[in-house]
């Protein structure tokens, strides 16, 4: 899915009519394993990116609820953090991960937008290799090419977490039920939808910032998405939504679930 999404965002206007025909040309000329091109970096970063995600919006929670942002927990007189501090909490988080993210995630569209089908025609032969040409183009702060775009995108995590607070508590009042399990992955499959059309444009500006060759000037995020504008108008930084919609609910869902669950293991500290 995420591949096809990059391709959608970042080959030249017309390359592909839709997802699906982008879809069945990747697999027609490079085969299936196409679609998992740039599959390593986030296999080996994700974990460290949502590490520094997660545990940096647990603290960022802790330090608003200190500072009062707080409200009645359903249900009970406790205190917790309102939805708007859950989203300023998302919003710091998304941006601290940005630092762990944009080096990873550029690696990755490079190596997704490769359309050889032998590896020994492609510009990058592996991520090692991939990081070696870019650093040796423009240095070490060149693997942060995209970084602006990478800030923008994620500080859309305000939406994310925002959301989660807010249709945990629909769906708790709803059911008549306390937050559970069951809550937490409708509530993250869900708030996905509200993160996602949010961040898409960001996302495209990103990703085509992260696309553009070595050898070329670092790119503006400004720069970057008139030039977007200039190939569709509005509707171009909307593209690659379709495959993100589709992985969105499940992926998010099980992802907060995991974590929030983690939590209640731990014993951390409910805010």
């Amino acid at each position: 899915f995420d591949t096809i999404k990059t391709r959608l965002q970042c080959s030249p206007p017309g390359t592909y009519k839709n997802a699906i025909d982008c879809f069945l040309k990747t697999i027609r000329t490079e085969s299936v394993f196409a679609l998992y091109k740039g599959a390593t970096p986030p296999a080996v970063g994700w974990a460290a990116i949502d590490s520094v995600l997660l545990g940096s919006l647990h603290n960022y929670r802790l330090l608003l609820l200190r500072w009062g942002l707080t409200e009645a927990t359903f249900g009970s007189d406790a205190q917790r953090l309102t939805p708007l501090g859950h989203g300023i909490a998302g919003l710091f988080a998304g941006c601290t991960s940005a630092l762990v993210a944009t080096p990873i995630e550029h690696i990755k569209v490079k190596l997704q937008l490769q359309l050889q089908r032998s590896a020994a025609d492609r510009q990058y032969r592996n991520p090692i290799d991939c990081i070696r040409q870019i650093v040796r183009a423009k240095g070490m702060l060149g693997l942060w090419t995209g970084f602006t775009g990478s800030l923008a995108f994620r500080s859309n995590f305000f939406w994310m977490f925002g959301s989660v607070e807010v249709r945990t508590a629909l769906i708790s009042r709803y059911n008549s039920l306390s937050p559970n399990a069951y809550t937490t992955f409708l509530s993250g499959g869900f708030a996905s939808f509200a993160f996602w059309f949010m961040a898409i444009p960001a996302d495209n500006i990103k990703n085509r910032m992260m696309a553009s060759p070595p050898i070329f000037p670092r790119p503006s995020f400004m720069g970057m998405a008139r030039t977007i504008f200039a190939e569709g108008g509005y509707r171009a930084f909307f593209r690659g939504l379709g495959p993100t919609v589709l992985r969105a609910f499940p992926v998010n869902a099980s992802a907060l679930w995991v974590y929030e669950g983690t939590m209640r293991v731990m014993g951390a500290e409910k805010v």
